[in-house]
């Protein structure tokens, strides 16, 4: 069997399909995934020797660069023209694509499969870009929702529109070049008839509804083996557990003074601070030896020698973090966020900062919750509950699916 993944987006879009990579692979099959040309990326699928093939620009560059919503169906546009052009090279050969990350990514993404064939699967690592009447879809920059409607069938009614005419035009474009039919629906087409759902059921617990049949798989996580630094091993071992501060593919731009507001913050809470570099290139503010700064580590080993972990509310982070018991504070700063930072909050394994710019103040208020010996016991309950099997799930569902549509070899 071979299966291409292809995913645009962030890290916590690329790292999942490592995850499902690796399981589709220990099962037998052949697997590349195609995703955008970060060196971040493409080093992290090397670890694991699953071949990269890249797509698009710069996901790093783009995000930093902030472009206005305006822009959005231009970029949109670009997104889906290089999908077709090399997720078509990508997936000649293979048996299925797997598709994740910006809808008019997956958009392409599913025209190639279909114009070559093969099977379909759309992955979301939340819920809220999935239709149904028991939450509210994802507003897209610069069309927000009427604040009159409240209904949630009106609401994903509007959100189709929207997708539509930001994406509609570029996807039938490309569509007719390769000889395929125009799409009425693009949300609908992306996310197809069984979407599923790659996140945990403690954390993100899916309501049943008649209209979408959806496979919650769970998350998709690999073990990662890889050591922690010798000087970050020395600074862990030099004084009691810090706090994690790192806010991953996440620009910052709402506080310009994101890192002295995060590290004053863990210092008033009498706390050594380690700070995450990330997209917001993070840095130490003084030379006080009660802080330190690291780049790309192995969270999963580090999460669980933390007091606690202030982040931006990703699905992956929340999910690393509520595996190894550490409490959180979430500082959401866009699309599904807020939503994670909710559910941290209902779950009483941390806390939800409220909005996306913090001050030294507000983020110390947040850590007071965190720090407390009750969100520890909560946190360290609820790492309990976590599922480790999701990627494996979905490699034996998609390679289960696949055996059965294979006609039986002839003699």
């Amino acid at each position: 069997m071979r299966v291409l993944l292809s995913t645009y987006g962030s890290r916590g879009d690329v790292e999942p399909l490592v995850g499902l990579a690796v399981r589709l692979r220990d099962l037998g099959a052949e697997v590349r995934v195609c995703a955008p040309p970060d060196e971040d990326f493409a080093q992290r699928l090397a670890s694991v020797g699953v071949p990269m093939v890249p797509v698009g620009r710069s996901a790093r560059a783009l995000t930093t660069a902030a472009p206005p919503p305006s822009s959005l169906p231009r970029h949109a546009a670009e997104l889906i023209a290089s999908q077709f052009d090399a997720v078509t090279a990508a997936a000649e050969g293979c048996d299925a694509l797997v598709a994740t990350g910006m809808m008019p990514a997956a958009a392409g993404a599913r025209s190639v499969a279909e114009k070559l064939g093969i099977r379909y699967v759309h992955a979301t690592f939340q819920q809220l870009t999935l239709p149904s009447p028991h939450h509210p879809p994802l507003a897209y920059p610069g069309r927000p929702f009427p604040p009159e409607v409240t209904d949630n069938r009106m609401l994903w009614d509007l959100d189709a529109q929207s997708i539509n005419a930001l994406f509609g035009e570029a996807l039938n474009t490309n569509r007719a070049s390769i000889g395929l039919p125009p799409v009425d629906n693009v949300r609908d087409y992306v996310i197809g008839d069984q979407p599923w759902l790659a996140t945990d059921p403690t954390l993100d617990p899916w309501q049943e509804t008649p209209d979408l049949d959806v496979v919650q798989t769970g998350a998709w996580i690999l073990p990662d083996v890889r050591p922690l630094p010798d000087d970050l091993e020395a600074f862990l071992d030099a004084g009691t557990p810090p706090v994690y501060a790192g806010f991953g593919s996440m620009p910052m731009r709402a506080s310009k003074d994101v890192a002295q507001v995060t590290i004053e913050a863990i210092r008033a809470q009498g706390r050594r601070a380690l700070v995450g570099r990330g997209w917001a290139d993070l840095a130490l503010i003084d030379d006080r030896d009660d802080c330190f700064v690291v780049g790309e580590v192995n969270h999963q080993a580090l999460f669980g020698r933390v007091a606690a972990v202030v982040h931006h509310g990703g699905a992956g982070t929340t999910t690393t973090a509520a595996r190894a018991g550490a409490p959180q504070v979430v500082v959401p700063q866009a699309t599904d966020q807020p939503y994670w930072a909710g559910r941290v909050a209902d779950l009483g394994i941390g806390a939800a900062h409220d909005g996306p710019t913090p001050t030294t103040e507000s983020l110390s208020a947040a850590l007071t919750t965190a720090l407390t010996h009750e969100t520890r016991a909560r946190a360290t309950a609820v790492a309990g509950t976590i599922r480790t099997d999701g990627a494996a799930v979905a490699a034996t569902l998609l390679l289960d699916a696949l055996s059965r549509e294979k006609p039986p070899m002839s003699a």
